[in-house]
């Protein structure tokens, strides 16, 4: 198996059960004019993250990590009526696309797009009494992951459900010995993971158009 096989695999999933629409596609044509790098989740992935949202029956959701906004988007159009959506970017440049986006999508009363280094964020959103998150969506720089994690478990409730999107990174999760600090911070993750009663948690490995990777998917107890 090629990577232009899981890409095919991945084109013909999307025709078959659908999905992607015109403001998604937008989203993505807009963020990749705007030159953002394009590590957004895959259609199928944002999919999987809307299907979970709704599974959990949130009205409220924290994503960290917003990009563009794409992720934005299918998280936000799983809420209940009247929800919101905190989204957190570090990148002032990003967070405006994301803002856009999000507002062409016609949710703009939905989805907050809060700039700034997500450790400085989070404690405001305590402080604010915004919490408690019924769905939490991590995927931002992965050295801090294990702290997005202990900081997405103290805004949650039980039965909160908390995603992490790229834990395996092509398998380099494996290497004891990285100096990678986005692998250190994945496999701290895991470590804050293993070591929490709170959550109930399993790991699952991906093939794609974004390549070989995984994510977590979390439920507090």
């Amino acid at each position: 198996m090629t990577r232009d096989k899981w890409e095919a695999v991945d084109d013909y999933l999307e025709q078959a059960i659908g999905g992607q629409d015109e403001a998604l596609s937008a989203a993505l044509a807009a963020s990749a004019a705007a030159g953002l790098p394009p590590i957004e989740v895959s259609a199928a992935h944002g999919k999987m993250l809307h299907l979970l949202a709704r599974i959990a029956g949130a009205r409220t959701a924290l994503e960290i990590g917003a990009l563009g906004g794409y992720s934005t988007i299918w998280i936000a159009r799983a809420l209940a009526p009247g929800g919101r959506l905190v989204t957190l970017e570090a990148d002032a440049t990003h967070a405006e696309i994301a803002r856009k986006n999000v507002a062409r999508a016609g949710l703009a009363d939905t989805v907050e797009v809060r700039v700034g280094a997500a450790l400085d964020s989070l404690p405001t959103l305590e402080a604010e009494g915004l919490a408690p998150f019924d769905f939490v969506f991590i995927d931002a720089d992965k050295e801090n992951n294990a702290d997005y994690l202990a900081w997405a478990l103290r805004l949650s409730r039980p039965g909160t459900t908390i995603v992490v999107d790229n834990v395996v990174r092509a398998g380099r999760v494996l290497d004891a010995a990285t100096q990678d600090r986005q692998i250190r911070g994945v496999q701290r993750m895991f470590e804050v993971l293993k070591a929490e009663p709170r959550l109930s948690a399993t790991a699952v490995q991906t093939v794609g158009a974004k390549g070989w990777d995984g994510f977590v998917l979390a439920v507090v107890a």
